[in-house]
């Protein structure tokens, strides 16, 4: 997205041989926010209309209904509940059969640490419940540089409520996702 370097170039234009000290906070959480449960929706319908095929060859099944989950403790008591009681299972029935189910063991710690581990990179962003004041941002974005004769608001535009949020995660943020880090 574009809209931190226009706000810049704008902002840099706006207060030109000025002395101050705004902060510009380019961001949508106060004007167009974006829910958890509208992003969970959105991947849905993006694997419904474009499986992702796994190593076998076989569309991964996605199921619509996700728990939505209000902070990190939930979380990991979900996980607990419903996957590590099953994983310690597992490796008991796998120490009772001398590591017959070994690799089906190994695969599925793997994938656990994995998700665990996603979770604690993303906890912040995922959790997170503020609202970034944007009010400088606006006045920058309504006023800009007309002041001193130049009218920029079509040349840069900058306004977080035009963001398409759907348009955003089925065409540009899933797919590059997919492309560039589920390799």
């Amino acid at each position: 997205m574009n809209m931190v370097v226009n706000a810049m170039l704008v902002a840099m234009v706006a207060n030109d041989n000025q002395s101050t000290s705004a902060i510009y906070q380019v961001g949508s959480s106060l004007r167009n926010p974006i829910r958890i449960g509208e992003i969970r929706d959105y991947s849905f319908a993006y694997f419904r209309e474009k499986p992702w095929i796994g190593k076998n060859g076989k569309p991964i099944k996605v199921c619509q209904y996700v728990k939505e989950l209000r902070d990190i403790s939930s979380f990991r008591r979900y996980i607990t509940f419903h996957y590590m009681f099953l994983l310690q299972g597992l490796a008991f029935i796998n120490l009772a059969s001398c590591n017959y189910f070994n690799g089906t063991y190994c695969d599925r710690k793997r994938r656990l640490k994995f998700l665990m581990r996603l979770m604690e990179l993303n906890m912040s962003y995922t959790f997170f419940r503020g609202i970034f004041d944007d009010t400088n941002t606006e006045e920058l974005r309504m006023g800009g540089a007309q002041e001193k004769g130049v009218d920029q608001t079509h040349l840069f535009h900058f306004d977080p409520k035009t963001i398409n949020w759907e348009d955003y995660f089925l065409n540009v943020h899933i797919p590059g996702l997919i492309k560039y880090v589920c390799k």
